[in-house]
C-alpha cells in the first residue's frame, strides 16, 4: 500500500530517485561533489550556467549556489533569470553517502518547500553506482521537473568527470 499524503496524493508520486554507473572511481565521484570548484562546473541542467557557489560540507553545513538560465524570456533580464538554491548536510560519510536538504530560495532569499537529498555512492568493478533520492515534493509536476533538471545536471556530471578522468579538467 502507497501512503498518501493530507491531499491524497500518493507519497511515493512526490519522491524523485535516479541512478547513474560513472566510469569513475567512488572517491572522485564523491569529490566532485562535495567540492565548489568541482561541484559548480556540472551543478547546471541544459541552458543553465551555474554563477556561484558555496559549500561548507560538514553536518550542519551549509551550501548555496545560483544557477542563470541562459534563454531569457520576455519577463527575465537580457542575461537570464538568476535561480538560488541552498540548504543544510545532515549526514556525510565519505565516500560513500551525502545527504542534505535542497530549497530553491523565493524572492527574500528564504528556502521555500524543503527537500531530503540523500546520494549514495557504490564502487563496482572501478565504476561507481550513483543512486540519488529527493522526497518529498509539493506535486507531481515539481518532482517531474527535478527529475529533467537533474538528468541533465547527471548528463554534464558523466562528460566532467570522463574529462577529469583524463586529465582535460
Amino acid at each position: 500500500m502507497v501512503a498518501k499524503d493530507g491531499e491524497g496524493v500518493a507519497t511515493s508520486e512526490r519522491e524523485l530517485t535516479i541512478t547513474r554507473v560513472f566510469n569513475a572511481p567512488q572517491s572522485l565521484v564523491f569529490k566532485v561533489w562535495t567540492q565548489p570548484k568541482h561541484f559548480s562546473r556540472w551543478l547546471e541542467p541544459k541552458d543553465f550556467t551555474t554563477i556561484g557557489c558555496q559549500m561548507i560540507v560538514q553536518v550542519g553545513g551549509m551550501y548555496r549556489a545560483c544557477i542563470r538560465s541562459a534563454s531569457p524570456s520576455q519577463r527575465e533580464s537580457p542575461e537570464g533569470t538568476d535561480h538560488w538554491m541552498q540548504g543544510v548536510y545532515r549526514e556525510i560519510i565519505e565516500p560513500e553517502r551525502i545527504i542534505f536538504t535542497f530549497a530553491w530560495e523565493n524572492e527574500n532569499s528564504q528556502p521555500k518547500n524543503e527537500t531530503l537529498v540523500t546520494v549514495i555512492f557504490t564502487e563496482q568493478n572501478n565504476q561507481t553506482l550513483m543512486t540519488f533520492h529527493q522526497a518529498i515534493f509539493e506535486s507531481t509536476e515539481s518532482r517531474n521537473s527535478h527529475h529533467s533538471g537533474w538528468s541533465e545536471c547527471f548528463d554534464r556530471l558523466n562528460a566532467y568527470l570522463a574529462n577529469t578522468m583524463s586529465g582535460k579538467t
